[in-house]
């Protein structure tokens, strides 16, 4: 594996969300790390709902003009685009993983990025999926 990291959407919104301080500045700094190391990798699909997340669902909701400068702020990881392939390779991942479908997605674009983990809290730490790993980093023994 590559040593590249995907990013779940949740890993971006508590970056920027304030209502967890503590989560808060994990989430900066290994995004930070990421960023710096050049091993992050987030998806078309994660900038999508973290530009929902932030804009309507969040505590103290942000702006449509300040929300797209902070998708341009983290599109400076690798973007990987969601395409037919990979929509098959989430539904096959949901089948396989009785996972839900957007977390297949998830797991389908870093595979196709040759990612050795997930970073998220969504899924469950410590299993493969495909190969990759799945790391919460909010757990004491994470990131």
């Amino acid at each position: 594996m590559s040593g590249f990291r995907f990013f779940d959407t949740n890993i971006l919104v508590y970056a920027y969300d304030s209502y967890d301080p503590v989560k808060q500045k994990k989430a900066q700094d290994i995004l930070i790390q990421g960023i710096k190391n050049g091993n992050s990798v987030i998806s078309t699909q994660v900038l999508g709902e973290f530009f929902t997340v932030v804009t309507r669902k969040i505590q103290h909701p942000i702006s449509v003009s300040d929300a797209r400068q902070m998708v341009k702020n983290v599109s400076v990881m690798d973007v990987q685009e969601i395409d037919l392939q990979i929509v098959e390779r989430a539904l096959e991942t949901v089948d396989v993983y009785k996972i839900s479908y957007w977390d297949s997605l998830i797991v389908a674009a870093a595979e196709r990025a040759m990612c050795e983990s997930i970073v998220t809290e969504d899924l469950n730490t410590g299993q493969l999926y495909h190969g990759m790993t799945a790391v919460n980093p909010f757990q004491a023994e994470a990131v």
